[in-house]
C-alpha cells in the first residue's frame, strides 16, 4: 500500500474513531435517539424524564457535539441541540464495506471448505 493511501486510510480511520466513541455510551445514544425524532431540543426537555443532571446531559452533548453527531443553536439565551445525520452516513457506508469484505471472506471460506 502506499504511503499516500496509508495517510487517507488513516485519516477515514480518525474520522471514524470520535463517532464510535461518542456512541459508546447509552446515555449518549439516548440522546442521539430523541433528537432524531426532530425538532431541536433544550438541555431542559432532553433532561425530561432522565435521572441525569442538566450538567451531565451538558456534558454528554459535547461529547456528541466534537464528534459532529450533534450541533447547537443558539437562539435568544437558549441553546437548542439537533442531530446531524452526515457522520452516521458515514459510518453506515463504512459499516457497509466492512459487511462486504466479511461477506467475500466468509464466501471464500465456505468455497475452500466445500472442495
Amino acid at each position: 500500500m502506499s504511503h499516500k493511501r496509508r495517510s487517507r486510510t488513516a485519516a477515514k480511520r480518525q474520522l471514524r474513531a470520535p463517532v464510535f466513541a461518542a456512541l459508546g455510551d447509552e446515555m449518549r445514544l439516548s440522546l442521539v435517539a430523541k433528537l432524531c425524532a426532530g425538532q431541536p431540543r433544550s438541555i431542559s426537555q432532553l433532561t425530561e424524564g432522565s435521572r441525569l443532571t442538566r450538567q451531565a446531559v451538558t456534558k454528554h452533548l459535547r461529547v456528541l457535539e466534537s464528534a459532529g453527531i450533534v450541533r447547537s443553536v443558539h437562539r435568544g439565551r437558549e441553546t437548542r441541540f439537533e442531530f446531524d445525520p452526515e457522520p452516521m452516513e458515514g459510518m453506515r457506508q463504512y459499516l457497509d464495506f466492512v459487511s462486504e469484505q466479511w461477506n467475500e471472506a466468509l464466501g471464500r471460506l465456505q468455497s475452500f471448505v466445500e472442495k
